[in-house]
């Protein structure tokens, strides 16, 4: 493990994970919650984040591009631009919107053009799979090629499943266990 990684986890242990009763994206009850957000846009946390993204995808051959249904991925998207550039690899970043805009190019997906390249959509935590399938949905029709789906955190909820039945690899940086949380 990595100290990037240790780092983050402990950071997600402390400041985003909170107990009690809450209901999820699928509807099921969970005792606990993952609020990743609560890190993702700490200033502290969201160089980890990148660090330990960038370590997930870095044999994924010939990625361009990273990004996701907004806003969960985001700020994922943005730590690995920025922690990349640091590294000297060179992924842009893409924002997908939930529905195309009603004004002026009317786009889904912003950022740099995607027709023909190579992309990882990233999700900060995966519950049921729905929002990167969405995000795949909208960059398929501007011609982007799906090289995978990566979580920084996968909930052990059947996102995987969904995920590599729609034909997609799917990568996770870090599960409940290591969370203490299974």
């Amino acid at each position: 493990m990595t100290d990037a990684r240790e780092k983050l986890i402990e950071f997600i242990k402390a400041d985003a994970v909170f107990h009690g009763d809450f209901t999820l994206t699928s509807g099921k009850k969970a005792t606990y919650y993952v609020d990743l957000r609560r890190v993702s846009l700490d200033h502290r946390v969201a160089p980890l984040i990148g660090q330990v993204m960038l370590d997930l995808i870095a044999d994924i051959p010939d990625v361009v591009a990273v990004g996701g249904l907004t806003m969960g991925a985001d700020p994922i998207a943005s730590a690995v631009l920025h922690q990349g550039a640091a590294r000297g690899a060179g992924y842009d970043a893409f924002v997908v919107r939930k529905e195309p805009k009603d004004h002026g190019r009317g786009r889904q997906v912003e950022g740099p053009d995607l027709a023909g390249k190579r992309v990882i959509v990233l999700e900060d935590t995966s519950t049921t799979g729905g929002s990167p399938l969405v995000a795949i949905e909208a960059l398929k029709k501007v011609g982007a090629e799906i090289a995978g789906v990566a979580v920084v955190v996968d909930r052990n909820t059947g996102a995987k499943e969904i995920i590599e039945a729609a034909g997609y690899p799917y990568y996770s940086a870090i599960g409940l266990s290591d969370l203490g949380l299974e």
